[in-house]
Order: structure tokens, then C-alpha cells, then sequence
């Protein structure tokens, strides 16, 4: 769906139809603006039904042939509780009648959005970004079904004067491009396991910054066992697809010299448990084990095409966990990054394996401004916050801060839990420096703890863990059942404020 822009004032705004948002007790009638692209409104008999209340949709029709034959109402409920997540979640619902009605064109009057709380551009963002991910599906493996009305094929968002303002434009267009990247990464992590495996993922990494004008480089299985990762290759050994370090960099003009932030995601491209093996119920969604280091491609990519003035490194630690015979085994030990032995109890927990030499990896080739990692890590955290919450691991108030500020941007809410060093002493091993996981009490915290064994003293940083907040189980009116894209925002709008 495109997005654009009509000015001039409502006299001169045309679409199929109008979205109309209403606050719950308040007239939709009286509005100048509505009254004047659609004047038919305060005679529209199904508006007596309307209320404004959360979650309300009603569809009003005016005579066929005028510019604004329909408008759309939407419920926002309660003047006092609206903002920005409210209108992001309507917008999107909206949308999607309009997509089961097939009607073509939406304008959305943003006179209307600047009488809501929550700042003008802003809001414009969010009708944006909720318009284009309302309309998202993953559908590159069917058949377009024959009975599927066709998508809107543009939003307009209409001014009252002769010039679109900057601001607005601006605001609108960074909504549309922070929608693509969250879509991005849902494709990534949409695509099952037999057709994105740690060498595609690196074909995919180079096309997209080929594209959008950043470097990629890929260390191979030769390039590992030099720089000593022998954790990541210990999770990748059972696979017949070997794995993959997959590094970003985007570092515009003049900021070449910069200290970069450094994002790190975990690529599991498929995790059957290795010896250690799952239960088969849910399996499947085992592709999605790599929803971390999507949300970083995503992120860099959306960065780059944006040209944000920002160095940023991302490193995609990428290996597909299987049980063969060459497989990783529960009491292996293997030597990490820098130089610790490991010992690896259960070879379920190998996110934690694939990103220790990946932060030991970024520490060595750059100076990091910070570095934040990402990764669908235990479904201890599952357990303790359910599925609308990450966790947040940082012993960095004022990173934390930025962190829930830029998640709260868009929906994606984190959870700071605590970097208990007294559970380091459940990762002790008596054969190796390290065990790398502990007992099943506490289990995000030591999984945490093992990562943070891996950062040097004053090193600024923090661990995602979005197990749990990866997977959309019941669709919304934001997301379908699937990849979630989580955190594909949270990195992205963390980069653009930029950390001092």
C-alpha cells in the first residue's frame, strides 16, 4: 500500500473512504473538517448507533459519486485514555475492514489526528506504521486465494492548506519505513528452516546491503576456528548446514571514526534441541529461533535506507541445532572467544553458546559505543513475564531507560530483571572455567549471567531475551499468527536516538 499525500484542504480530498477517529462521548458531525468532505455526515442514520467506545467501527455511506462516499468511524473510547498505542491498534483495525470490504483508497484527515493528545507527527508516525502492518501477511509460499479482496492500494493522508508540512511528511515516511523493517524481519523469521539456514541468511544479509548501501561480511567455518569461536561451531557441528558469523556495518560519511553501537542477534535457524531434544508438539515454530538476528538485519537495513547519522555494526551469529551424529553431546566441553572452557550440559541451550563468541568477537574488532544482544534465549523468561513482555538484562540505568523508551515507541514492552551475582556461582563447572547453564530456578538470570561472563568490566551493554514475545499465537489487529518482528522497532528507534 502506498502512502501519500493530498493538500489543499477537505474541499479536495478524494478517496474511497475517509477514517474518521472519535474519542467516546464527542460528535463526529462539527468537526470543520468532516463537515466539509463530508457534509452528508450529520445526516447518516447508523451514526445515531455510534458511540466512539474502544474497538467500535461503523461504516456511514454517503451518495456514491461524491469524493468522500464513505466514512469509516473509528472508536477510540475514552478522551483521557487515548494515545498513541490506542490509535495505533484502531488504525489498524480499521484498515483491515477496509481491506475485507475492498475498497481501494483510505485518506486519513490528520486535522483530526492533531486534536488527539499525543503530538501531531507523532501520531501521523503511528497511523502510518499501523496502516502497513495491518495489511501484512506472509505469503511468498501460497497461492493467492481466489476469494481474497484485494489490498487498499494507497493511504493518503489529508492536510487542511496549501503545503504538506514537513514535519508531517517526514513523520509519515519514517512510520513507513520503520513498518517495512518490522515486516522485514517477520519474512526472515517466517521462512521455515529447509529454505533459511545460516548460508541463505548470509546470501539475504549481502542482498540487502547491497541495496541499501552498507558493508557485509561473512566468516565461514575455516574463518570461526580462526578467530577461536569454537561455541558457535560446537552448536552448528550436528547440522549438514554449517554455520555463519554474519557482520553488518553501516557507518555514513563522517562517522566513520565513530565508537559503534553493536547489535548482536541470535540466528538459530532452526532448533530441534540437538541431543538433547525438544518435544515435538510446537517444534515448528523452531523456525523462529532466529527472530533475534532478523530484528537486526532488519534493523541496520531500515538504517541504512534511512541514512540515519549513526555507526552501527550488527553481528549475526547464525547455526542451524541438530542431533546427528556429529552433534554437539550434554558434558562436551568447548573453548569460547576468549579463550574460557565451556561446559555444555544441554545442548537446548545454545543461543547462549553462538552469542558469547560473538560478544567476545565485537569487543575485539571494534570499540563499542554499547552493545545490546537479542535473542529468543529460555522460556524461563516465557514463564516469568508470558507473552507480552521481554526481558531486559543491564547493569546500565540510563541504557535501560533508553531501551524501554525505544520499545515504547511502537508496542514492545521489556521488563528489567536483575543480573543477580549470586546465581553466578550456579555456573560453576568442576571440569571447565564455566558451565553454561545453571538449574531450571532462575533460568533467564543465569542464562544472563553466562553472556555477561563474556563482556569486560565497563563495557556498556545489555541482553534482550524476547522468548515468548517472538511468536504471535492469536492474531491481532497489528500482527497475524506468526513471526512477531519484535524488537526489529525497539533497535531501530534506539539507533536513531542515538546512545551517548
Amino acid at each position: 500500500m502506498d502512502i501519500r499525500f493530498q493538500n489543499l484542504g477537505p474541499a479536495q480530498w478524494k478517496a474511497a473512504v475517509m477514517l474518521a477517529p472519535v474519542c467516546e462521548g464527542e460528535s463526529l458531525p462539527g468537526q470543520p473538517e468532516l463537515d466539509v468532505a463530508a457534509p452528508w455526515l450529520a445526516v447518516a442514520p447508523a451514526l445515531r448507533d455510534f458511540k466512539g467506545k474502544k474497538d467500535e467501527l461503523a461504516l456511514l455511506h454517503g451518495h456514491p459519486d461524491l469524493a468522500i462516499p464513505r466514512v469509516m468511524a473509528v472508536g477510540l473510547g475514552s478522551r483521557e485514555k487515548v494515545d498513541a498505542s490506542t490509535l495505533r491498534k484502531a488504525v489498524a483495525a480499521a484498515v483491515q475492514r477496509c481491506h475485507s470490504l475492498g475498497l481501494e483508497s483510505i485518506l486519513l484527515p490528520e486535522p483530526c489526528l492533531s486534536r488527539l493528545p499525543g503530538g501531531r507527527e507523532r501520531l501521523v508516525e503511528e497511523c502510518v506504521y499501523a496502516a502497513r502492518l495491518a495489511l501484512y501477511s506472509f505469503t511468498a509460499l501460497k497461492k493467492p486465494a481466489e476469494d481474497e479482496p484485494p489490498a487498499p492500494q494507497w493511504l493518503a493522508i489529508g492536510f487542511d492548506g496549501e503545503q504538506v508540512p514537513d514535519a508531517a511528511h517526514a513523520a509519515a515516511r519514517r512510520g513507513e519505513r520503520t513498518a517495512t523493517a518490522v515486516a522485514r524481519a517477520r519474512d526472515l523469521a517466517n521462512m521455515p528452516g529447509n529454505m533459511l539456514y545460516p548460508e541463505i541468511m548470509a546470501e539475504r544479509a549481502v542482498e540487502l546491503a547491497r541495496e541499501a548501501g552498507f558493508t557485509c561480511t561473512v566468516l565461514d567455518t575455516e574463518d570461526l576456528a580462526r578467530e577461536g569461536m569454537h561455541a558457535l561451531l560446537a552448536v552448528g557441528q550436528g547440522s549438514a548446514r554449517p554455520p555463519r558469523l554474519i557482520v553488518l556495518e553501516y557507518a555514513p560519511q563522517g562517522h566513520e571514526q565513530e565508537k559503534p553501537l553493536i547489535l548482536i542477534g541470535k540466528g538459530i535457524t532452526f532448533d530441534s534441541g540437538g541431543i538433547s531434544i525438544k518435544p515435538s508438539s510446537n517444534m515448528h515454530q523452531m523456525k523462529c529461533d532466529m527472530s533475534g538476528a532478523a530484528a537486526v538485519l532488519a534493523a541496520v537495513t531500515a538504517l541504512a535506507e534511512e541514512e540515519t547519522p549513526r555507526r552501527v555494526i550488527g553481528l549475526l551469529a547464525c547455526a542451524e541445532n541438530m542431533p546427528d551424529g556429529a552433534a554437539a553431546r550434554p558434558g562436551d566441553v568447548v573453548r569460547a572467544a576468549n579463550g574460557d572452557t565451556v561446559e555444555i550440559v544441554n545442548t537446548d541451550a545454545e543461543g547462549r553458546l553462538v552469542l558469547c563468541d560473538a560478544l567476545v568477537y565485537a569487543q575485539k574488532m571494534w570499540t563499542p559505543a554499547a552493545m545490546i544482544d537479542v535473542a529468543t534465549l529460555t522460556g524461563a523468561c516465557m514463564v516469568a513475564l508470558g507473552t507480552g513482555l521481554a526481558g531486559l538484562f543491564t547493569d546500565d540505568d540510563d541504557l535501560a531507560e533508553r531501551i524501554v523508551a525505544a520499545g515504547g515507541m511502537g508496542g514492545e514492552h521489556y521488563w528489567r530483571l536483575p543480573l543477580w551475582q549470586e546465581y553466578a556461582d550456579k555456573l560453576k563447572s568442576d571440569i571447565a572455567d564455566i558451565c553454561h547453564a545453571g538449574p531450571r530456578e532462575g533460568g533467564a538470570i543465569t542464562a544472563a549471567l553466562f553472556l555477561k561472563n563474556f563482556v569486560r568490566d565497563g563495557m556498556r551493554w545489555a541482553h534482550l531475551d524476547i522468548a515468548g514475545v517472538d511468536w504471535n499465537a492469536k492474531k491481532t489487529p497489528l500482527c497475524p499468527t506468526g513471526a512477531a518482528g519484535f524488537a526489529a522497532r525497539t533497535l531501530l528507534e534506539l539507533a536513531r536516538g542515538g546512545v551517548q
